[in-house]
């Protein structure tokens, strides 16, 4: 049997979003020598809301949202504390590497789902776990003297907050029925509104008003967020969570393979051997996902 026409468009769309969201990191390297990385963050998380409001109300969904103060914080994590640590991370870091340490999140988010919510932790997810935390190991090739460590600990810094909003907005749709939209487009305004503040005390040096800047905020407020978020909306209804959750290799996967080609970053060999460990065992954990959430019988 030949899948739907809804299946057929939901594959486009996923890999239109890899490509947008793994293209993203070269965007967000190539944009700093222009602006502050605080400022960036600010500017392309307000635009980036303004966009998902706009995408609400053509859709016509709900605006409003409950529970404001708990989304506040939701916001502090996920947009604010991830989008300054990973905009910073690429002042020194290479945008390939950085999106592996980035997306290497659920190796954080197993244990601290075991330790925060009593989620058991099975065989399999173990194997996982470790595999991750040879391949990251492998990554940052701690027996170097040089490379940027500041940089990495802000990518592994950026994938720990991740992992923690996940835990803080899994806790509160548990409490709360949002509308994942109207959740992701205030948590972001939220999490905008505290970066505009940051980057007002913060700031150490003018914009400079490059036609490049004026496109890397483009591509990131109506590409990176608008169109993108509608896209993952559109693939979360047509396809199961784990078919859509493993296509999230593949946002990294291109931004190395974009940095490579573009900025020049080859991986070493133990860096290759790193994100092979790291790409192996994400697989795997997305897999156990899927065959856990199928229906018994």
């Amino acid at each position: 049997m030949k899948p739907s026409p809804p299946r057929h468009f939901a594959g486009l769309a996923l890999i239109i979003l890899s490509l947008v969201w793994g293209y993203n990191w070269v965007v967000m390297k190539q944009v700093v020598p222009y602006v502050d990385p605080f400022d960036f963050s600010a500017l392309r998380t307000l635009l980036g809301a303004a966009s998902l409001f706009i995408c609400l109300r053509l859709l016509k969904r709900p605006l409003a949202i409950a529970s404001p103060g708990r989304v506040a914080v939701l916001g502090l994590l996920q947009t604010a504390a991830f989008t300054a640590l990973i905009q910073w991370a690429l002042v020194a870091g290479g945008a390939g590497k950085t999106a592996v340490l980035v997306y290497a999140m659920p190796f954080w988010l197993i244990p601290l789902a075991w330790a925060i919510l009593d989620e058991r932790i099975r065989g399999g997810q173990w194997l996982a776990v470790a595999s991750a935390g040879g391949g990251l190991l492998l990554f940052l090739e701690p027996w170097q003297a040089g490379g940027s460590w500041f940089s990495n600990l802000l990518g592994l810094a950026a994938g720990l907050t991740w992992a923690s909003a996940t835990l803080y907005a899994k806790r509160l749709r548990a409490r709360h029925d949002f509308d994942l939209l109207a959740l992701t487009a205030w948590q972001m305004l939220f999490g905008s509104l505290a970066l505009c503040i940051v980057a007002l005390v913060f700031s150490s040096r003018p914009i400079q008003p490059v036609p490049y800047f004026f496109g890397a905020l483009a591509f990131n407020a109506l590409l990176a967020t608008g169109l993108a978020w509608v896209l993952w909306l559109y693939i979360l209804q047509n396809l199961p969570a784990g078919q859509a959750g493993l296509s999230s290799l593949g946002t990294p996967a291109i931004g190395v393979l974009a940095g490579w080609i573009e900025l020049g970053e080859t991986p070493s060999p133990a860096e290759f051997a790193g994100m092979l460990l790291i790409g192996g065992a994400l697989a795997g954990l997305y897999l156990l996902a899927l065959r856990a959430a199928r229906p018994a019988g």
